[in-house]
């Protein structure tokens, strides 16, 4: 063999070697090459009683994250209101390796040890919708004070020269859901001062059977005839209250919250006066985005995580609050309809289809 052929063998070789190097080098790097079907997502919802998560939170967020990272894996979870449950879980996808956690808390507080945890494994963690104790990296909610004053001004406005006459009842969410308080804090915000409030209620683990108990306990010790008006904290609550009182034989101003479809047909019918829409897919795209970002060791950019908030722990968390909407009678086909939540023909069921022709829906 000639000394000129041996020589362009070895630089063959040295450019294999280099090349391999190369390559083992990149299929290193996160979020490169090869990395991108390694990413593994855990999505832990608090619960399946609220329609919302199954319908809507789950598969739009599912979705983004396959349109994103097509070859990522995504482990579910519902804790089934179960706070032990909740933390199980997270037990469970720090076993399987997840490199993002996108959680919902059922219980805030209890959750910060699973959320620790998950920090000290190297584990992300974006808080959805209610922001978690601990180290979490990102939130994506919306403005919940905001909820609580649009939900306190639309009753003040149904109930008009009313005000003044009688008293309210009001129905909070959950002690353990952080959101809970800053609804209650921006109804009271806009109601104290303009009403009298006969009874207010917490509402353990949002349960519409429990609403139902609280308000037809709130008739007995007020007499039906003293109260003008309910501030319910969201739909669920607001299905369980509105049995109440119609069987006994009221219709006051009710509120509402996350345009559950019930919802929106009680407000046709009017035994509800208003819910507050918080157009699901935007949340959910952003909590998929952040998630996949993270996963791919991506700093999040501040058109994701515009504003700061601070968490009931003190951690001071990159977050992103969207705006909320209120929907009544009038605005029902530019807001629910819309936005794509339900069709006319979903909402405009033979019973209600004459509140859908009065409303201009059919």
């Amino acid at each position: 063999m000639s000394r000129t052929l041996r020589g362009a063998i070895a630089l063959v070789g040295a450019a294999a070697l280099s090349l391999g190097a190369v390559a083992t080098s990149g299929a290193a790097q996160p979020g490169e090459g090869s990395a991108k079907q390694e990413i593994k997502i855990g999505l832990l919802l608090p619960e399946s009683k609220t329609t919302r998560y199954e319908k809507f939170d789950r598969p739009y967020i599912e979705q983004k994250i396959k349109e994103l990272a097509p070859d990522a894996q995504i482990d579910y979870y519902n804790a089934a209101e179960s706070a032990t449950t909740q933390q199980q879980q997270v037990n469970t996808a720090l076993a399987k390796g997840d490199q993002v956690l996108i959680l919902d808390a059922v219980d805030a507080k209890s959750i910060q040890s699973s959320v620790q945890k998950a920090n000290e494994a190297g584990v992300k963690i974006v808080a959805y919708d209610r922001l978690a104790q601990g180290p979490v990296d990102a939130y994506v909610s919306y403005d919940n004070r905001k909820v609580g004053e649009l939900q306190g001004r639309a009753l003040l406005d149904a109930l008009g020269d009313k005000a003044d006459t009688g008293q309210i009842v009001m129905h909070n969410g959950s002690p353990t859901d952080p959101n809970a308080a800053e609804f209650k804090a921006g109804a009271h915000s806009v109601l104290d001062g303009k009403v009298k409030i006969g009874k207010e209620y917490d509402t353990p683990n949002w349960d519409p059977n429990n609403a139902n108990q609280q308000m037809s306990g709130a008739i007995s010790a007020l007499g039906k005839d003293n109260i003008v008006g309910v501030y319910s904290a969201n739909d669920g609550l607001a299905a369980g209250i509105s049995t109440a009182l119609q069987a006994s034989g009221m219709n006051v101003p009710l509120t509402g919250q996350d345009a559950q479809l019930d919802a929106i047909q009680r407000i046709l019918l009017g035994t509800q006066t208003i819910t507050i829409e918080k157009p699901y897919k935007p949340e959910a795209d952003a909590a998929a985005t952040m998630a996949v970002d993270l996963a791919e060791g991506k700093e999040l950019p501040a058109s994701l995580t515009p504003t700061t908030v601070t968490s009931g722990s003190g951690e001071k968390v990159p977050s992103l609050l969207l705006e909320p909407v209120v929907v009544d009678k009038d605005n029902i086909k530019d807001t629910v309809v819309k936005d794509g939540l339900y069709t006319v023909d979903e909402i405009c069921t033979p019973a209600y289809a004459a509140a859908c022709e009065e409303a201009g829906l059919q």
